[in-house]
């Protein structure tokens, strides 16, 4: 149910105490008995808050020697990157790192304590030296991404610059619970000894200038459209700060504000502040200006989503826009392989099935999580990946990797080269698919869950479907593997020919979420919810 309050300003009330959330890091001895304070990796690292014992100090000093265990058995020993967003448990828990990382001879390469760099920063940062160096390096991201202030998050990228996969997450995690479980006295050297010795390292410029191999920037300038592009207090700022000083490009920051308190922030849908770019109740200030810009863009806080405002249509649903950047990229991208597929997840619109089709070429469908696209992101086989959550990456145009991470950054540029070389937005390019294909009724549902009752929800199985008609059309295919890959998607979807769901647990937050669309008109697409939540209220009251 939508919070009465959401889109509208933050107040007092709703903002964190952030001496109070970084003083609990401290203070708050987790209990690995409890489940709720365990080690916990899910799609994207583990996340959690200080306050609730689930993101404190002794977490991250486990999951760092973790990650060294992990590395040192998979012969990994090059230089580790890595880098912060601007949460107000990253700066801590990015100190608490370095602390174990130092203290067991691992060369690092960090920003400065002052400096915030995104998730696709670090992702670039180690597929740019990969290429010129050996051994690898891989990386640690300090973020819980879109998540609320009061949380932290950690995450682990291997030297494909990329997540870690699920054998890595599952081993770090569960190493990391072993020495908690053990209390094992982890060895430290101080922050205020080491911060002199240890090698800083400039993100932003290397992965600023060459955004030209992967977004054609120049066309962008030349058009003189106005670009609004706003980070939302979050690691990107310096980045859109430095495109604005140093591109011609006519860029505006809308707001440079970094406070992580978020002070500044309209309301989610359920009444919390959350940086979700792709939420038209978070991003309720920037969908204000729109007519103020050719284009508008926001991020969260790492910068591995993006949201796009156009004036025809204001905030874009992620899967509209996804459509409309497959499209382009898969004819606009003469250095691609003719081969290069479409990577999506299962949980997408199948607008973006008529897209592949269109274009003739092949789809991958995948759980989600990013991890999945890396190794086709990688070799090449994949020209794009994308989730419905507003997060992507595509190769170089020369058909190169990019980043194997989510990159909101190149999603929003994209949206200007779109509008900068069709001469229309991305949203006029949906409209135009939605002539041609029909309309689209898609949307998600997210609502509080337990662990135990997130647990139920993944161990949902055929089974568990009893009927054969959803919203009175024959079911045809009851999925728990991805067609893509084979890979567990940790739910299930349930398809017809003109409609599906899908129910699965938030691999970032206490949620769970049912996805669903229907291609024949908005009373289909309630049935089919409805039906869904029927199947997800019994597994989770089972």
């Amino acid at each position: 149910m939508r919070n009465p309050r959401a889109g509208q300003p933050a107040q007092p009330q709703d903002l964190i105490d952030v001496n109070a959330v970084v003083s609990a890091y401290y203070d708050i001895k987790p209990d690995p008995t409890d489940p709720l304070q365990r080690v916990v990796f899910g799609t994207s690292g583990h996340r959690g808050s200080s306050l609730d014992g689930a993101f404190n100090e002794d977490h991250i000093a486990a999951i760092a020697q973790a990650i060294i265990e992990y590395r040192a058995s998979q012969g990994i020993t090059g230089p580790m990157f890595i880098g912060k967003d601007t949460h107000a448990l990253s700066l801590p828990a990015w100190k608490t790192a370095l602390e174990v990382l130092t203290a067991q001879n691992i060369t690092v390469l960090a920003e400065r304590d002052d400096e915030y760099t995104p998730t696709p920063a670090v992702s670039r940062a180690i597929i740019a030296y990969n290429r010129e160096h050996s051994p690898a390096a891989d990386g640690i991201v300090v973020t819980p991404s879109h998540n609320p202030p009061r949380d932290g998050g950690i995450k682990y990228n291997s030297t494909n610059g990329g997540p870690c996969d699920a054998e890595a997450s599952t081993w770090i995690a569960n190493r990391a619970n072993q020495l908690l479980e053990a209390h094992t006295v982890i060895a430290r050297r101080p922050y205020e000894v080491i911060a002199a010795s240890i090698t800083r390292f400039d993100y932003r410029t290397p992965y600023c200038e060459a955004l030209t191999q992967v977004v054609d920037i120049d066309a962008i300038a030349t058009s003189g459209m106005s670009i609004g592009a706003d980070p939302l207090g979050g690691a990107s700022v310096g980045y859109w700060q430095w495109l604005a000083e140093n591109t011609s490009m006519n860029l505006t920051v809308v707001n440079d504000i970094v406070d992580p308190r978020w002070a500044f922030m309209t309301l989610d849908t359920d009444g919390k502040i959350r940086m979700d770019c792709s939420s038209p109740d978070a991003m309720a200030r920037l969908i204000g200006h729109k007519d103020e810009y050719d284009i508008a863009t926001g991020n969260d806080a790492d910068a591995d989503r993006h949201g796009i405002v156009t004036p025809d249509a204001g905030l874009m649903n992620p899967n509209h826009y996804l459509a409309v950047a497959i499209q382009y990229l898969f004819t606009k991208r003469p250095g691609w392989a003719a081969e290069a597929a479409v990577g999506k997840t299962l949980v997408s619109s199948s607008m973006i099935d008529n897209v592949a089709a269109l274009i003739g070429r092949k789809l991958v469908e995948v759980p989600v999580g990013f991890k999945w696209f890396v190794p086709g992101l990688i070799t090449g086989e994949l020209g794009f990946g994308g989730e419905e959550s507003a997060g992507a990456s595509f190769l170089q145009m020369d058909g190169h990797t990019w980043t194997t991470d989510k990159d909101g950054i190149i999603l929003d540029l994209l949206a200007s080269e779109i509008t900068a070389k069709t001469a229309k937005t991305p949203s006029q390019h949906y409209a135009e698919l939605e002539a041609r294909f029909g309309t689209s009724y898609y949307a998600r549902v997210d609502a509080d869950a337990t662990r135990d009752q997130k647990a139920r929800l993944a161990a949902l199985s055929p089974a568990d479907v009893t009927a054969t008609t959803l919203a009175g059309a024959p079911i045809t295919h009851v999925y728990t593997n991805a067609p893509g890959n084979d890979a567990p998607i940790g739910g299930l979807k349930v398809a017809t020919a003109t409609g599906w769901f899908a129910a699965r647990p938030s691999g970032t937050e206490d949620k769970y979420k049912i996805y669903a669309e229907s291609l024949i008109s908005a009373d289909d697409l309630a049935a089919i919810q409805a039906e869904a939540k029927q199947v997800v209220d019994a597994a989770l009251n089972g």
